[in-house]
């Protein structure tokens, strides 16, 4: 075999495996899954490293870092696949910083943070972001939220709970406690009691159909084959509320709902009462960016709210969704494009689909 064939075949055989795709593509979501060495140089490498490209045939890959050194290579200066991958130590930093700023009785400046963390607090709030899906300041909001649900369930003053929280005056908290609590403080404190949710329980294609609206909109729509395991399940949820039956006027907002769930391009015209957290409002929003008819993956939906690695609390905020197709989680498939994780059932969300995309 002459020269020139061992070379091409080597070149072959390279760019045959799926690995050498993420080397060209310097992907750094492999890294740590694989390493690579260059034999003209004796040095080995991690997927990402910015290096200029190397010719295929003098690439060889190696499960760890471990066998590459084995093998007689030694690790890059560049990329330094001997030492944690940067990923892995931005994850490291920024829980550090999580507990610090939990840790706190005043919520930290984004400087001081940045110093703390030995970064510009341009790359400290990106790195922060992209980490944990929302920014320092959105995540010291909403820890000190819920310091403040957990005091104030504890049976707790609200001024106690309030200052305890790390607000530094109560007209501050009153002016974001209908976003933070979902109604006043001494309602909260006592479990949601005074509060009105009416409801009813229809049916349409899909089963049971449970709709229930507070003062602010609706608040709940639900699915199911048993209309008592939907009731128990929006009692679960406003243990201490009120709740009344529906009304003429509250009948109209059901046929809409029920209208919407057989027809979803007429669309869903009311007003809504969204909770959740700073992350979970994020991905709710983006799901209702979303149009009839199509579709996103996780990951994708995860890039579009500005946090590409937080592919798993993305599937876990469309999961605490309680408002079905109003919030239209079934737009939200795997990568591949099967359907999974429904809280409505799967069979639900492909008749969902199936409505959209006629």
């Amino acid at each position: 075999m002459n020269t020139t064939t061992k070379t091409e075949l080597l070149a072959a055989a390279t760019v045959s495996d799926p690995r050498w795709a993420a080397v060209v593509a310097r992907d750094r979501t492999a890294d740590g899954t694989f390493f690579y060495s260059v034999r003209t140089t004796g040095v080995y490498c991690r997927p990402s490293c910015a290096s200029r490209t190397a010719r295929p045939e003098n690439v060889a890959f190696h499960d760890s870092a471990a066998d590459a050194e084995r093998a007689g290579f030694r690790p890059c200066r560049r990329c330094k696949p001997d030492q944690p991958a940067l990923s892995a130590q931005h994850a490291g930093m920024v829980a550090e910083l999580c507990r610090y700023i939990e840790s706190s009785e005043d919520v930290p400046t984004l400087a001081a943070l940045a110093q703390r963390a030995g970064l510009s607090a341009y790359h400290l709030h990106r790195v922060f972001r992209a980490a944990t899906g929302v920014t320092p300041r959105a995540y010291a909001a909403a820890r000190r939220a819920e310091r403040v649900r957990q005091a104030l369930g504890r049976g707790g003053s609200v001024t106690d709970a309030i200052y305890g929280a790390g607000y530094n005056s109560n007209g501050r908290f009153y002016e974001e406690s209908d976003q933070v609590l979902g109604m006043t403080p001494t309602r909260f404190r006592a479990g949601g009691a005074g509060v009105g949710i009416r409801f009813a329980i229809g049916a349409c294609s899909l089963g049971a159909i449970l709709v229930a609206r507070s003062e602010r909109g609706v608040c709940a729509i639900s699915i199911g084959d048993d209309p008592d395991a939907l009731a128990r399940d929006l009692r679960d949820r406003f243990p201490r509320a009120r709740l009344d039956g529906a009304d003429a006027e509250f009948d109209r907002w059901v046929a809409k709902v029920v209208g919407f769930v057989e027809a979803p391009r007429l669309g869903l015209n009311l007003p809504l009462d969204v909770r959740g957290t700073a992350f979970q409002q994020r991905v709710w929003q983006a799901l209702r960016d979303i149009p009839p008819g199509e579709t996103v993956s996780y990951s994708e939906l995860a890039k579009r709210i500005g946090a590409p690695k937080s592919v798993r609390a993305v599937a876990s905020a469309c999961a605490a969704n309680a408002l079905a197709v109003a919030i239209p989680c079934h737009r939200v498939v795997r990568s591949d494009g099967g359907l999974s994780g429904y809280r409505w059932g799967v069979a639900r969300k492909r008749a969902l689909l199936d409505r959209e995309g006629d």
